[in-house]
This record gives structure tokens, sequence and C-alpha cells, in this order.
């Protein structure tokens, strides 16, 4: 008989029997029992030594500890893993599907595991069972979706439960954001923007199941225009003698409402400490920010000017003035025509309250003193006041004498106009004439005026004397009174004079 048959002859003829771990042990021991013949047999026969080694092989898996995760007694039995094995056929027909707890019981953390076993609903753990894992909302499962309870008294694979987290959101630009719930599902993250700045996108995030977030990062945008504020508006009087008043201010005050940067401020209008004419200027500011967003303001310089009631001009006399004539300071002069004098104050005042000083003059006939004691004292009645032209002749029948006073009476007016005088002196000793019009001059003042001006009674002589007294031209012949005016207008008329010439050109024709 072969000896492997012998051997399980053996065995069939004993009893084995496999006893529970003591506590605090998960091995377990098994114990045969033999009868005495089998056991003489066993050790006298072919299977002495052969036979012993095969029943030592055999028990070893009976006996060897099996407290490692999978047992049933792991001390860890939330390490959900197990080892899948080859079972020899010859073992997986010695299975027992009847033991109810084969494997430890399943426990997922944050999870449910939902069992199907051969042996019933009551049966978590036996022997064949199938397990489909799941976790609970905010958790996704990591590992196997399902493991069965092997042989091995392992479970086939192992799973935990992770919680959801989505990856933590950068902050944006000039703005910042708030979570309802951290970076966990569901969680709702509002995005809100700095004073100034304006949320383009979407304005809430959630943290949805596949870890990542809703939506799309938003930006904050400046559109809001900078703050500014003018100066309050002005007015002010034009200072005294002019037209203009130099009017100052403060810059405008200007804010950002978002970074606070502002990078141009412009001005329409002069600048702070520039003179303004009389009205009203508008001066208008802008402000720009770095978004290039502009904000404007503006204000008022009104400027006003004093001014006097306008002033008429004398009766054969006219009006110089300063600056506009009527305004705040301005100084108005008195002037009287060719042979006229002024009766009164040379000049007046426009004054802060809006009135002249003292009283306008009147213009009179000159009044002229023949009857001095010198030629002198003759000629300071014209100084400053009017030309004198003095005609010379050795008698009244001189035809030079007798044509150039018949064309200067022709031309009074022109004369006038040029504050010019004419002093005939005419005859020989002692019949001599002197006079101004109607008035007769004395022997001894036409004897010195003819030496003053080197004037001969020989022949026809004519000189021109200006208002300071000074001889301008000489003539030894007759003139037309035109070349007289043009010498006048062109040399000796003062910028006042020539100013009331031209306003006068046609007042003789």
């Amino acid at each position: 008989m072969p000896a492997s048959s012998q051997f399980w002859e053996f065995i069939a003829g004993s009893s084995l029997k496999v006893i529970p771990p003591y506590p605090g042990t998960s091995g377990h021991i098994a114990l045969a029992s033999f009868s005495e013949a089998s056991l003489s047999t066993m050790m006298t026969g072919p299977l002495t030594q052969r036979g012993a080694l095969s029943l030592l092989l055999l028990l070893m898996p009976a006996v060897t500890p099996t407290w490692y995760a999978g047992s049933g007694y792991s001390p860890d039995e939330s390490y959900n893993e197990v080892y899948a094995e080859e079972v020899p056929a010859a073992r997986t027909r010695a299975l027992d599907y009847r033991v109810p707890r084969w494997c430890y019981t399943l426990n997922i953390q944050d999870g449910e595991a939902t069992c199907y076993s051969p042996r019933g609903g009551n049966y978590h753990s036996s022997l064949g069972t199938r397990c489909e894992l799941s976790c609970d909302r905010g958790f996704r499962l990591i590992g196997r979706k399902s493991v069965q309870c092997l042989p091995s008294r392992r479970w086939s694979g192992t799973a935990y439960c992770r919680q959801i987290r989505c990856h933590t959101l950068p902050f944006i630009t000039s703005g910042t954001y708030t979570c309802t719930n951290g970076m966990l599902l569901d969680s709702r993250c509002d995005y809100s923007c700095s004073s100034g700045y304006h949320l383009e996108g979407d304005h809430s995030r959630i943290c949805m199941e596949d870890g990542r977030w809703s939506g799309g990062e938003p930006v904050c945008v400046d559109i809001d225009p900078p703050k500014i504020r003018c100066p309050h508006s002005r007015e002010k009087m034009a200072e005294p003698e002019k037209l203009t008043a130099r009017v100052y201010w403060d810059p405008p005050l200007v804010k950002d409402s978002a970074d606070g940067t502002i990078t141009r401020v412009t001005l329409r209008g002069p600048e702070p400490g520039s003179h303004f004419p009389e009205g009203e200027h508008v001066i208008r500011y802008t402000a720009y920010d770095r978004a290039y967003n502009r904000a404007s303001c503006k204000f008022i310089v009104k400027v006003q000017v004093r001014r006097c009631p306008i002033l008429k001009p004398p009766q054969h006399g006219y009006l110089t003035c300063s600056s506009a004539g009527d305004n705040y300071g301005a100084i108005c002069e008195y002037h009287c025509d060719g042979g006229y004098e002024r009766q009164g104050t040379p000049s007046r005042v426009c004054q802060s309250s809006r009135q002249w000083s003292g009283s306008p003059p009147v213009c009179t006939p000159m009044k002229i003193n023949v009857n001095v004691n010198s030629a002198a004292g003759l000629l300071d009645q014209f100084y400053e006041k009017q030309r004198l032209l003095i005609v010379s002749a050795p008698d009244p029948s001189n035809r030079y004498y007798k044509m150039q006073i018949s064309m200067l009476q022709q031309s009074t007016c022109g004369l006038d106009l040029r504050h010019v005088t004419i002093i005939e002196l005419v005859g020989q000793p002692p019949q001599e004439v002197g006079r101004i019009r109607e008035q007769q001059l004395s022997a001894g003042i036409i004897e010195e005026l003819r030496q003053f001006q080197r004037l001969t009674r020989s022949y026809f002589n004519m000189v021109l004397i200006d208002k300071q007294g000074i001889d301008r031209e000489r003539y030894m012949e007759p003139v037309t009174p035109e070349e007289i005016f043009t010498f006048i207008d062109d040399y000796l008329l003062s910028n006042e004079e020539l100013a009331r010439r031209v306003e006068q050109r046609d007042l003789c024709e």
C-alpha cells in the first residue's frame, strides 16, 4: 500500500479537534487524539518517518497565530484592508460558510458599508460576504468601492472616506472674500471690493463635490471718479487806477475713492495770483485717477470796478483822463482851447465812494494883461498855455505883412485848435504899433520883444515860439497857415494835443 494512503487511513482513524484561543491571544490550537493501534502503526510502520512529518505540516496552519489585520481580532479595526490570496482547492472544500463572523465587521468612518451575505441579511461578515462602500455627503471614497470577505479571513481591499476640501482661494487685488464654512463642501465665499472699486464677475463661489469652486475669479475695477472740491467763488474790487484785480486762492481738495492715487490735476483758466479784468471768470479744475476716471469742479472769480459818473468836458475845452477815465483812482485833467484859460480846479479824482473830488472848472476867454513892466512879464502869461506867432513889418502897407495877416485872419479856428496867439509889431517909432488882438502894447514892451526875439524893423520877418518860450521857426516871407499847422502838428504837439487833434480833425472844416 502506498505511504500516502496509509497516512490518510491513519488520520481517518483519529479524531481532530480545534480549540479556540485563550483570551488575549489570536491563535488556534489543533489537538488530535489517536487510538493505541493507530499510534503503534504510525510509529512502527512505513509511516514512522514520513507520516510524522506530514502530520506536523498538516497541523502547523492550525496553530499559526492570526492576530494580524483581517483575522477578526485586529487591534485596529479602522484599517480596512485585507489581502486577496489563492486558496488551494483542497482547503476551499473545507471552508465553512456557516461561521457568522468570518471577517471582522466593517466600520468605515464618515461612511457606510452595505453588505450582502450568502447566509442572508443578518450575516455581515461571513465568508463570501460582499460589501458596497460609500461615504457621507461631504466626503469622498478613497480606495475600493466594493470588498469581499475572503477565505483568508480578510477583506479584499482597503478604503476610507476623506473630507472634500476645495483649494484655498487667492485674494483679489483691492478686494477680499468671506466664506461660510471655510474650504469645505457647500461653503459659499462672497467677494467684496474696497471702497471706490466695483466688482466685475461672479460675486460668490461655492465649493462643489468635485473639489472645485463654481464660477470664476472676479476682479475689482476702479470705476468711481475722484472726489474734488473747488474753493468758494469770490468777488474782488479792482485796485485804484486799475481795471484789474489780483486774485489768489488755494488749490482744490482732491481725493481718490479707490487707491488714493491722483495722477493729474488740470486747470482751465488763469493761475492763482493772476490779474483778472472786470467781469466774471469761470475757473475749472479736473482731476484724473490711475484708472483714467475724472471729476471736475468750478468756481467763479468776479472782479468789480468802482466807477464814477462820466465827466463832461468843459465848454471851449477838453478832458484828459488816466486809466479808463471813470474808474476808482482815475484822474481827469481839464484843458481849455486856445484863447481860453481854466478857471477852477485843474483836475478831479474818482474816489472809492464812486464820486468825483472837487467841482468842475470852466474855460473863459484868456485875459492878457498888457500893463506889465517888462516883456518877460508879458511872455510869462503864455508859458505852457499858448504858442506865439510874432509878426514884424516896417509899416502897415508892407505887401508881405498884408498878405500874411489876411491868410491868418481866415484861419483863426486852426490857430485856436493849436493854441496860437498872434502878436503884431508894425511900423517905426514913434508911430510903431504893437498889439495882441485889440490890446495895445507899450513902446517899452515892443522894444524888449524885438530885442529878445531879434526882430528887425527893416523888413518883414516872423517867428514861431512854443509854449516853453523857445524860438522854434523863423520866416522871412509869408507862409500859408497850412504850412504853419503842419510844422506845429509834426514837431510841437504833445501826446495829449496830438490825440486831441485826431478827435477834432474835421472841426474847422
